[in-house]
Formats: structure tokens, C-alpha cells, sequence
């Protein structure tokens, strides 16, 4: 590792028609999940003098939908822009959980280098191995950032080593080896070349950034030539597509040929109806763009992630980043519960299926057909945080349906059955690695090495991604909350063997009607609930949890027989244990092969696929004896 690279406007010279943009430069930033990149974002805003100097600002401006927020995670990508002495710096904000990484996959492409970003105490994770692979695949350069590092546990003389060891390991070429490091406080604003030494603000990042990266270059007369890299939707424009420009320059209302980076479409005419480029937290719309401008515009209807906008008289698409392919599936079917239509604006076929066609258009990493029934879909995605975003995306938008158990996909290869694997980190107290160590081998985990963090241990394995379903609640509760399990895909391998994950039965209504306090009381001793009382329930509706591995039906709605003769001390109130309450991710993670999950705006539901009780009995008499 140097201190700094010098001058990145000589690492490229004009030649012929080619231009060197040395007033821009584009950067993304990319990390694991929860290691500071929206935080530092915020304050390069403040610094960069996109906020007037009295102006109340949000923390964590980039994440701007509730759900980001809700979470504390960034979702999608969001594309900034700050001002450095007569630089204008492009920053693109990146997911940093690994379901979103088809996001961080294509927006690479628009950018010449990137920031790192690791804590100062985990050290580089599995999403970080993930992103700056690519980044590195990709040629860029990269500027290593150590960034809390007024945590008390940060360990700043060893993470420079396990940043280089983890170059080393991903084949960086000579240059990238040399990536300059520096140490930040995301939080505090303060930024400096060594960690014996407490920075002041961020002008060391921004010189590193104006050094370092690559000034974009292009040929500035050539034929029009941009790579639509992302989409975004506007109620009164229609789609917007984003992307860099390659080569040449785009005016307002130019006509352009967009080739389509399916092979078999033909490639259409099409006008340029409003063109805006990235200024601060808005868009500003301009009259004409130039090579290395990413640019926002509209006026495309069925513009799409890969397509390539060309000159009319040019067309030559540009190749296209292969996104990873989905690992789990779910359906996705129309609700058909007794209480279906209560909650929902949108409960139909037709309605499901246009909304998830419209998240087709903006998440690369998605797929969707056609299910065993026409009113069902098998929607596939990087993982159970990448498909349960976007069931609550749904749901908030008033949409109603029902989902069943996550699935992994299988793949043939050499005629051998095959499932994804995952790499799997975990870091966990020395008192609770029996238990989490006992439950990844039930679950088919193979340890590959084992390390202590300060007074924590460092576990990493490799597991089956259909081991880890249904396993992280489980984890926090055998760590008390302290343990942290990141894990990123690593490959597909032969298939290894059945996996008994869920050891627990259902508590199933037995009848349709409200639920009473004195039902309930009777029921809590068979198992954990998942309501209170007043709550309304159905015949085979899934209202707590058996910790035996059987199913058990009960009557909630059960109420005490009145009588005349009172005894002193026999009406005293019923004691209810308050019930568990269920997330969304948990309510995936607890679902067996033979329920599905409800779900609408108001309520999440687990139900029995079969909800009579005596066609349920037949079924599992007939399933046991075959």
C-alpha cells in the first residue's frame, strides 16, 4: 500500500479526437452491509458544498425510501454529485447486503474507480470480497478507506494487512496492490493518511479521489455511444434510464437508435425527450451532454438495464455485465384464504403479474414465470432479503397474495445434481461457538478456518444456501443477540445430502371466529402464540408454534361455559403470555413445505395449504403411507 498515486490527469494524454475529462470523475462506493458508506456520503455532501450552510439535513440522505430507512440498509443505488475545487465528482451509493449485489454489478460499469470502504473493527467481510472482485475484474482502481475508526475496538494496525492479504487473494494486478489507504471517520467527517494521525475533514479523500482516479476519456467526435446501466420510474415522464456516455455527445430531443442487449431484438429508433445530469441530491436538466457525463433521460418507453443508446448511423451495442444468477425461488400465488380481498387493493392475476413484470424492468437480478397454476408465479432472486423486499414493497403498495417456502435452485452440471453453496462468516462470542457450530454441521457446513477477533471468535464455512433458510433467527438466539452472520454466494457444488432444518410443529386453528383470552390460556402450554385476543382467525390458520415436530389443532376461540355457582378465587384473571411477534423474514424463515404465508397490507398471515382439518389429516395419512 503508498500514501498517494501522483496525478491521474497523466494517465491519460489526448490522442487524435480523444478527450481526457479532467474536471470529472466517477466513483462508486462499495462495502459490506453496515460499514459506514451512506454515512460517509453524507458528510462528502456537506464538504463537497451541496447543502447551503444553515440547512437542516436528514442523516443518511441517500436512503431515501422507507424501507432503507426502516432497515438501516441501502438498497438501490443512488447516484450523487459533490464539487471539489473545479472538479465535479460523480458518487454512486451502493447496497452493501449481498442480495442487492446484481445493483452493485451493473453500476460499475459507469464508474473509473472506486472507494472501499471496510470498519475499522470487522476487517474485510464476505460482501467485500464479492464487490471488490469485481471491481478489480473490471480494471479499476480502487482507494482503500479503514473508515470508524474511533470504534474502541478497532484494530488499525492489522486491517491494512488483511486488506492487502485479501488483494493478494482476488489477483490485483500490480497497480491495484498499490491502492492508497486511508483512515476515516465516516461519522465525524474526518479523513487522514495515517492511523496515528487524527484528520480534520475530508479534503485528503477528495485530493486522493482528484490523484488517483481516472479521469474519464473518450472520443468526443465519434458516433454516440452510452450503456444504459440503470432505471429509474417518474409518474409523469414514464422511465428513466441512467448510464454513462462512452463515446461522442447527446443533445435534448436527438434522435438515437437504441440496440437492445437481447441478441434476437432488432435494434429501434427513438428521440432523447428530456435529458437532466446528476447535480448534488437533484437533477438539473441540460441542453447537451459530453463523453464521461452520467446522464439521466426520458422520452424511451421500453428502455431497459443493458441496452445500448447509438447514433442512428452507428449502431454498435456495447457488451453488457454478466449479473449472477438467482439462487432461491418462491411462488408467489393469489390469495384464497377465507379473509382474501379484506386488506388489498390489488388482489388479482393480472394485477400480481403487471407488478412483478414492472420490477423486471429495474432489477437485473430477478426472474419470473409462469407457476404450476394459472393464478401463481415462481419468482427467483439472489436471496431471502432480495425477494422479502420486495413482497413488502408490495404490500405497501396495497398489493395482496400469498407466498410459499423459499426454495434453492438446483443445477445440472456434467449430469450431476447440483445446489448453491454459500461463503459464510461468522463472528460470535467464545461462550455461544458450541452452539452455533453444533447447528452448521446439522446443517452441512464445512468450518474452513477459524480465527479470534479480539474477544470474539472469527468462524468461516462453507454451507448449502438451503442451510442457512430458516437459520438466522435461530442463530441470534443461541448468540443472545450479539453474533453477527454475513454470507455472500460462492458456487455451485455436488448436492450434499438432505437437511432437516425445522424441528418445530405448527399450532393450527381449529375453527373460524375471534380468538378469546380464555382459548388462548388454554393453548399456551402446548407452545409459543403468535396472537392475542380479538384477533380474527380461520380453520387452518397457523397461530404459534409446537416445539415438538408435529402439528397440533387447537380452538382459540374456545370460551368458558357460564354457570350459577361461582367459586371465591375461580374467576381470577387469566395470565396470557404476551405473543411472539412474527416479521416478515421470520414468518419465511418459520414456513414448512406444507403452509404458506399471507400477505397483505394490514397482516401477515401463516396459514395450512389445506385449511380443513379432516382434508389435511387425509393428506398426511395418504403422504406417510406412500
Amino acid at each position: 500500500m503508498k500514501p498517494l498515486c501522483d496525478g491521474a490527469e497523466s494517465a491519460a494524454e489526448e490522442e487524435g479526437d480523444f478527450m481526457v475529462r479532467n474536471d470529472l470523475r466517477n466513483i462508486a462506493i462499495i462495502a459490506h452491509v453496515d460499514h459506514g458508506k451512506t454515512t460517509l456520503v453524507d458528510e462528502m455532501l456537506k464538504q463537497g458544498g451541496v447543502y447551503r450552510e444553515n440547512q437542516v439535513v436528514e442523516e443518511r440522505v441517500m436512503d431515501s425510501n422507507d424501507l432503507e430507512r426502516e432497515r438501516g440498509i441501502t438498497i438501490l443505488s443512488k447516484n450523487t454529485s459533490v464539487y471539489y475545487e473545479d472538479i465535479k465528482m460523480n458518487i454512486i451509493d451502493t447496497p452493501g447486503h449481498a442480495d442487492f449485489s446484481g445493483e452493485v454489478e451493473r453500476i460499475l460499469k459507469m464508474v473509473n474507480g472506486v472507494i472501499l470502504l471496510v470498519d475499522a473493527a470487522e476487517g474485510p467481510m464476505p460482501q467485500t470480497r464479492f464487490v471488490l472482485g469485481k471491481a478489480l475484474e473490471m480494471n479499476h482502481r480502487v482507494i482503500v478507506v479503514v473508515n470508524k475508526i474511533d470504534r474502541p475496538d478497532a484494530r488499525l494496525d492489522e486491517i491494512p494487512d488483511e486488506i492487502l492479504d485479501l488483494l493478494i487473494e482476488l489477483d490485483a494486478n500490480d497497480e491495484q496492490l498499490e491502492s492508497p489507504i486511508l483512515f476515516c471517520s465516516g461519522r465525524a467527517g474526518t479523513a487522514s493518511l495515517s492511523q496515528y494521525e487524527e484528520g480534520k475533514d475530508l479534503k485528503v479523500l477528495f485530493e486522493t479521489i482528484k490523484n488517483y482516479i481516472p479521469a474519464p476519456e473518450g472520443d468526443e467526435e465519434g458516433p454516440l455511444q452510452m450503456l444504459v446501466s440503470s432505471i429509474d420510474y417518474n409518474d409523469y415522464v414514464g422511465r428513466i434510464g441512467i448510464g454513462r456516455i462512452e463515446r461522442g455527445r447527446i443533445a435534448h430531443n436527438q434522435e438515437v437508435t437504441v440496440a437492445e442487449y437481447h441478441e434476437n431484438h432488432e435494434p429501434y429508433k427513438a428521440k432523447m425527450v428530456n435529458l437532466y445530469q446528476i447535480d448534488g441530491l437533484g437533477r438539473t436538466a441540460v441542453d447537451q451532454a459530453e463523453v464521461g457525463d452520467i446522464i439521466c433521460f426520458s422520452g424511451i418507453p421500453d428502455i431497459t438495464i443493458g441496452d445500448t443508446i447509438c447514433a442512428p448511423e452507428s449502431v454498435e451495442p456495447l457488451p453488457f455485465v454478466k449479473i449472477s444468477e438467482p439462487t432461491i425461488e418462491m411462488t408467489f400465488s393469489v390469495n384464497d384464504s377465507p379473509f382474501a380481498g379484506r386488506d388489498g387493493k390489488f388482489v388479482t392475476t393480472r394485477q400480481i403479474r403487471d407488478r412483478l413484470n414492472r420490477e423486471l424492468l429495474k432489477d437485473v437480478s430477478l426472474r419470473v414465470e409462469d407457476g404450476e397454476t394459472t393464478d401463481s408465479f415462481r419468482v427467483a432472486g439472489r436471496g431471502e432479503m432480495h425477494l422479502s423486499i420486495l413482497i413488502e414493497t408490495m404490500r405497501r403498495e396495497g398489493y395482496e397474495f400469498s407466498v410459499g417456502t423459499p426454495k434453492v435452485l438446483y443445477k445440472e452440471i456434467n449430469g450431476e445434481k447440483c445446489e448453491p453453496i454459500e461463503k459464510l462468516v461468522i463472528d460470535v462470542p467464545e461462550e455461544s461457538m458450541g452452539a452455533v457450530m453444533e447447528k452448521i454441521g446439522q446443517r452441512k457446513g464445512e468450518m474452513q478456518s477459524m480465527s479470534p477477533q479480539g474477544g470474539r471468535m472469527r468462524l468461516e464455512y462453507l454451507i448449502p444456501s438451503r442451510g442457512l433458510l430458516g437459520y438466522r433467527s435461530e442463530f441470534l438466539t443461541d448468540t443472545k443477540g450479539e453474533g453477527i452472520l454475513s454470507s455472500v454466494f460462492y458456487d455451485y457444488q455436488p448436492y450434499k445430502g438432505e437437511i432437516h432444518s425445522r424441528h418445530t410443529g405448527s399450532l393450527v386453528a381449529f375453527e373460524t371466529g375471534e380468538s378469546v383470552g380464555y382459548g388462548l390460556f388454554k393453548v399456551q402450554d402446548r407452545g409459543s402464540l403468535f396472537i392475542g385476543p380479538g384477533v380474527q382467525v380461520y380453520e387452518g390458520m397457523v397461530v404459534g408454534v409446537n416445539p415438538k415436530a408435529e402439528d397440533i389443532n387447537v380452538n382459540v376461540c374456545k370460551k368458558k361455559q357460564l354457570t350459577n355457582t361461582r367459586a371465591s378465587g375461580s374467576d381470577e384473571a387469566l395470565k396470557l403470555t404476551p405473543p411472539v411477534q412474527m416479521s416478515l423474514e421470520a414468518c419465511l424463515e418459520f414456513l414448512a413445505d406444507d403452509e404458506l404465508l399471507e400477505v397483505t397490507p394490514e397482516h401477515l398471515r401463516i396459514r395450512k395449504k389445506i385449511l380443513n382439518n379432516q382434508l389435511r389429516a387425509k393428506a398426511r395419512g395418504k403422504n406417510h403411507s406412500e
